[in-house]
């Protein structure tokens, strides 16, 4: 009413500084912390990809959208995928590369997949009490450093090859933050059942503890490597260790027992050279590994240790025992394949809830929080997937590595894939891989024994090589961004610094045995 007393040109001009405010405050929103030359760049995106749609048609186009997603997955550090890559997964189907039909087809493909990241994620959750006892015993148990990277190393394995490795890489981060805030208190001259105190701060901490607290830093970041290079030594091998082997398994028609049959001869001779380079880092300490636990550390982390296990009511003791039922339950359900992997996951929710009183709606959301925003990324995946068939974009490639011999195609389906995965996310590439000779076998250009074959390189060659960066894997990616990192001085280049001998070994070995041995 105030504004239609007021002369016309006194009005708009009044509106002009509310719609500068509203423009600047809409730039700023627009993906939040990311760095402005990235949202230029999504943007640029996005406005170019219409007009090069109309003047140079949909293939050449829905080539450049692949490489646009790739470079989101590559910036994961600086943007969540799941915002840009949408955006242009969108864009894609607005414009007719793919049809929201073909999406929808994708997703009910890979139901199962999108399946288990809900729920088994959901359900290793409610295991992490258990995971973290196992983790700390080890920790404070073992007094050789080469033996509990060996056990940080093989434990991670074991437990990514029937669990989730992101959940088991959480409980590692979990256990280290722990105990490096329990000592950093300590260091600071405080008791370490102190509450207020900022771990990431080293002005509290006294002089006589400083050369203590770094040897511990680089304790700790060689540990957390060891494990996060175990739970990829493990995810290979069966076919709930990484999403993209359970989408592998249900195109290729393997149970639990035959996928790990057919993954066996690449997974167990790469498992054991893992191990291998684990032993040799800590004996030679190159790379940054081979720091001792130094005898200060020790002393306030096993009296941490003790002090938690006293402390520990019947009630939380009846949960492990729960937990550790449950934990069985879901080895024999996968083993005997009593039901879709998702709904294992689902069986353990319910058992350990249950049994352990855990019957609030929003305690039970929590179990989902770390699930839902990578499944919602897979189903941007899917768009993508959707892109590239509609627009046969891999096709003339794939065509073109089956002429080749015989002998030749699994090598080189495992180097072209792990290249990939070095830069992009494995799931991805392995999505898109599997999909493509899947239609070769549908068209009789190759028989089912070697569309098996293929299939192993495949999931080895996104699983292994991924290992050279945290673009190619989640669990790395979730270590690098999660509150351990900054803590123990964990950076980009220090990860890849310190995965580069592994990456060169399991790429190796990896290639080897899909030549020679599949």
């Amino acid at each position: 009413m105030f504004n239609q007393r007021l002369p016309k040109s006194v009005s708009y001009l009044s509106e002009l500084p509310m719609s500068a405010t509203v423009l600047r405050g809409f730039v700023t929103n627009f993906l939040g912390n990311a760095p402005t030359w990235y949202k230029q760049s999504i943007l640029l995106f996005l406005i170019l990809n219409p007009v090069l749609f109309t003047l140079i048609g949909p293939v050449v186009t829905s080539w450049l959208l692949v490489a646009e997603f790739i470079f989101t997955l590559a910036m994961a550090l600086k943007c969540y995928p799941l915002q840009p890559g949408g955006l242009l997964a969108v864009e894609a189907m607005l414009i007719g590369m793919a049809t929201p039909e073909a999406l929808y087809q994708e997703v009910l493909t890979n139901l199962p997949v999108i399946m288990l990241l809900m729920f088994m994620v959901a359900g290793i959750y409610f295991m992490k009490d258990l995971l973290l006892v196992t983790f700390t015993q080890i920790l404070v148990g073992v007094r050789s450093k080469t033996a509990l990277s060996l056990l940080f190393c093989g434990a991670a394995a074991l437990l990514s090859a029937f669990l989730d490795a992101l959940t088991v890489t959480a409980v590692i981060i979990s256990v280290a933050v722990g105990f490096f805030s329990v000592y950093h208190k300590v260091a600071s001259g405080k008791g370490y059942h102190h509450d207020d105190h900022n771990a990431g701060s080293d002005d509290a901490v006294i002089e006589l503890h400083r050369e203590d607290l770094e040897n511990f830093r680089a304790f700790l970041r060689s540990l957390l490597m060891h494990g996060a290079i175990g739970t990829a030594l493990g995810g290979v091998a069966t076919m709930v260790g990484e999403p993209q082997n359970l989408l592998i398994a249900k195109i290729v028609g393997w149970d639990f027992v035959s996928f790990f049959r057919s993954i066996a001869p690449v997974s167990m001779p790469v498992l054991v050279a893992g191990l291998l380079t684990c032993w040799a880092l800590e004996k030679l300490r190159w790379f940054g590994y081979g720091t001792r636990l130094p005898k200060p550390v020790r002393q306030v982390l096993e009296a941490f240790a003790d002090d938690e296990r006293a402390k520990r009511t019947p009630a939380e003791q009846a949960a492990l025992w729960v937990q550790g039922f449950a934990a069985v339950v879901l080895v024999a359900g996968l083993a005997f394949h009593i039901a879709e992997v998702g709904l294992i996951g689902l069986l353990v929710i319910i058992l350990i809830t249950a049994l352990t009183g855990v019957t609030e709606e929003h305690r039970i959301g929590k179990a989902f929080e770390e699930a839902l925003p990578f499944t919602s990324l897979l189903v941007v995946f899917f768009a993508i997937v959707a892109v590239i068939h509609e627009q046969h974009l891999f096709t003339p490639i794939i065509d073109y590595v089956l002429t080749l011999p015989e002998s030749q195609q699994p090598g080189m389906f495992f180097m072209a894939n792990g290249l990939l995965s070095m830069i992009s996310d494995n799931v991805f590439v392995a999505t898109v891989y599997i999909s493509e000779i899947r239609q070769a076998l549908q068209a009789g250009v190759i028989s089912q024994a070697h569309f098996e074959q293929l299939a192993v390189a495949i999931n080895t060659g996104t699983n292994l090589p991924s290992v050279a960066t945290p673009n190619g894997q989640a669990a790395f990616l979730f270590l690098l961004t999660s509150a351990v990192a900054p803590l123990v001085r964990l950076s980009y280049g220090q990860m890849v610094l310190m995965a580069l001998p592994y990456t060169i070994v399991m790429t190796a070995v990896g290639l080897l045995s899909v030549i020679y041995l599949i």
